[in-house]
């Protein structure tokens, strides 16, 4: 918390300009130097009707860029990995974002939303990758998620991401390919990581389904000699967990895409808000298919409970019907085993071998009628 607090008393709700000299609380750090020049720095440019400005060395820091926006127009995107507490508390005393979304940035971990400060949207999106596997079990992963925030100026655009996924760089190259889209400003970039983390969000689905169909498939097949049932009830709820935190990136981001494509915004370009339209409605249609994922999922898992609770009493009709087959002879023998002196039998010369007859004929006739009943 200590660096919330050094940001309020440098970041002031009242301050409308940025730049250095709007800030002369910021004393805990070196103002002789550029606070924003930093290691997490992987991008740094400056946009001026849809192209990018060229630099002698094709090196920019963002204190820099925002010096060529002010003075000649345009935008600034800088993309930042995985900044720490010391590297983005300069670039945002820099560009005047609000602490509380500092923080946000900073440690990550956050659920998809879109939060308004003074004149800047900040936008968290979960990013979703699917990871290759040769065959599910019950510890594979499937998904792995990271994050992307987005602080949207009027002129300039922050981009920090988290995760080994999830990369920008490709993203940046489609938009400088089309200079007429990106010369909308800082909203089409906006526009251009939400479809980005959507499309992602498609392939995943479409991954993921696939699993689900092999493990239907799986589940409902005979089961092969020697195999268990409970080895399918593993795969079911680890796939199930993997499903859940694809649900977690895509149901929350919901809400605001709905925003940014119908409540009217300064900071949207009214061209760029109907684009939103189409991302909100490839968002609702994942997000219909990772809660069918879910249900279908349910019913797998109970229905593989419902064979196991089967193929459990089947076992157990089989022990109860050996059992009583082999209680004909031990009560028998039991009768036979008493030691009294006087017993019909034991004089008898046929009494020993029809005593086994008598027992194996009644063990066949229960044996065959318990067979007949399914039971065997």
């Amino acid at each position: 918390m200590s660096m919330i607090r050094e940001l309020r008393a440098v970041v002031r709700p009242s301050l409308r300009k940025r730049g250095a000299a709007a800030y002369p609380a910021y004393t805990a750090y070196d103002a002789t130097r550029d606070p924003s020049a930093s290691t997490a720095v992987v991008d740094c440019a400056v946009y001026r009707d849809g192209r990018r400005l060229k630099t002698e060395d094709d090196s920019l820091t963002p204190r820099e860029a925002m010096r060529r926006v002010r003075d000649g127009g345009g935008f600034a995107w800088i993309g930042l990995h995985e900044p720490t507490e010391a590297e983005f508390a300069g670039i945002a005393a820099e560009f005047g974002l609000h602490p509380l979304a500092v923080e946000d940035a900073v440690h990550a971990h956050q659920r998809p939303k879109l939060e308004r400060y003074d004149d800047t949207l900040f936008t968290v999106f979960k990013t979703v990758h699917y990871i290759e596997h040769g065959e599910l079990t019950a510890t594979s992963e499937v998904v792995e998620s990271g994050e992307v925030m987005c602080f949207t100026g009027r002129d300039f655009v922050i981009t920090v991401r988290h995760g080994g996924q999830g990369s920008l760089r490709n993203l940046r190259h489609r938009l400088e390919a089309d200079p007429e889209l990106l010369a909308k400003g800082p909203s089409s970039v906006l526009h251009a990581i939400s479809d980005h983390v959507v499309d992602g969000y498609i392939a995943v689905a479409d991954a993921v389904e696939i699993d689900i169909d092999q493990l239907e498939i799986d589940v409902f097949s005979p089961p092969a000699k020697g195999s268990t049932r409970g080895a399918d009830t593993g795969r079911i709820y680890q796939l199930k967990r993997e499903v859940l935190e694809f649900k977690r990136a895509v149901t929350p981001l919901m809400r605001p895409m709905q925003l940014l494509s119908e409540r009217p915004m300064r900071l949207v370009d009214p061209d760029i808000q109907k684009y939103f339209r189409d991302v909100a409605d490839h968002l609702a249609r994942v997000q219909e298919q990772v809660v069918g994922f879910d249900e279908l999922l349910n019913s797998i898992l109970q229905a593989n409970l419902a064979q196991a609770t089967v193929a459990q009493n089947e076992d157990m009709r089989k022990i109860t019907s050996w059992a009583a087959i082999i209680a004909v002879p031990t009560a028998v023998c039991g009768v036979y085993g008493m030691n009294f002196r006087y017993m019909p039998e034991l004089e008898w010369k046929f009494g020993y071998p029809m005593v086994l007859t008598a027992i194996i004929g009644t063990c066949f006739a229960i044996h065959r009628t318990l067979k007949r009943n399914g039971w065997l």
